[in-house]
């Protein structure tokens, strides 16, 4: 009896961590798939100054600071600011957003950097789906 009962604690034991490994490797999924777009900050410009995403998912946004200079990143209709170090990229997670436009701004330089994020609210189709479609 005491043989059947450490059995089935190392039984649950194992399933709780392929479980839990399971997990892990869902949860990595689901953030490899999130679509990325690129800033880059040059000569305290936003390029592209403009930049339409879809609604209701979360981005990925990698901001390229090309300047010698350190930068802030702030958005108060996005809720973000993230300091930007010189000749380094910088990370933000922004969304699920609604349909609408979300204005950002450089602190240091808020008359020159300056950039907007417009979120559309159809299925944006990457060159890469366009591609697909267009060869059937």
């Amino acid at each position: 009896m005491a043989n059947m009962i450490k059995t089935s604690r190392g039984l649950n034991k194992l399933a709780l961590f392929i479980s839990f490994v399971l997990l892990v490797i869902a949860s990595y999924n689901a953030l490899a798939e999130r679509q990325e777009f690129t800033v880059i900050l040059k000569k305290h410009l936003f390029y592209p100054a403009e930049m339409t995403i879809p609604s209701n998912k979360k981005i990925k946004l990698v901001i390229d600071n090309q300047d010698d200079s350190i930068e802030e990143f702030d958005s108060f209709s996005l809720n973000r600011e993230k300091v930007l170090f010189p000749k380094r990229k910088s990370i933000i997670y922004i969304g699920p957003l609604t349909p609408g436009r979300y204005d950002f701004f450089g602190e240091y330089h808020p008359s020159s950097a300056r950039g907007l994020i417009i979120v559309n609210g159809a299925e944006l189709i990457t060159p890469s789906d366009k591609e697909a479609d267009d060869v059937n």
